[in-house]
């Protein structure tokens, strides 16, 4: 991915309010992520855990959606995967993210859902970049996998802006 300025980020969001935006907590270190790994920049809102980012960027434009998700709940046992990348881990370790629909529809309460890495790290999971607990997920060749990863993320962006 190529790298982003706060501006550009800020201006990308298509579900968010402007006070929301405006209220939004970068990912820390943003200076030094590792752009070239990212297939998108996700963070979950250290000022706001239940709030999280995605930006993406699509046909030459940058999207942002906001997400909401839950606080976990009592310690589950067992494994979930993750509905971007296809990666399997402890069932805490991967959350349900709701976005707010674009437009009218999310204004009327509608919203798209997906399991997703709790982190939002999927891009560093499918290089190898980040470790599992459970080793286990999609076996293909990582740039077979940002493919599909890339195609997944570009349906639920889809969803969002419908």
């Amino acid at each position: 991915m190529q790298p982003l300025s706060v501006e550009e980020i800020r201006r990308s969001f298509v579900n968010s309010s402007k006070s929301l935006v405006k209220a939004m907590t970068l990912p820390r270190a943003f200076a030094d992520l590792p752009w070239e790994s990212l297939d998108y920049l996700g963070w979950r809102d250290p000022k706001a855990p239940n709030r999280a980012y995605l930006v993406v960027r699509r046909d030459g434009d940058v999207t942002g959606i906001a997400l909401n998700t839950q606080a976990t709940g009592k310690p589950r046992r067992g494994t979930g995967l993750c509905d971007l990348c296809h990666t399997a881990h402890q069932v805490t370790d991967v959350a349900l993210f709701a976005a707010r629909r674009a437009g009218a529809a999310g204004r009327d309460g509608n919203t798209v859902g997906l399991y997703i890495c709790a982190d939002l790290a999927c891009s560093l999971y499918l290089r190898g970049l980040r470790e599992l607990e459970v080793p286990q997920g999609e076996t293909a060749a990582p740039e077979v996998r940002a493919e599909r990863l890339t195609a997944r993320l570009d349906g639920f962006v889809n969803r969002v802006l419908a």
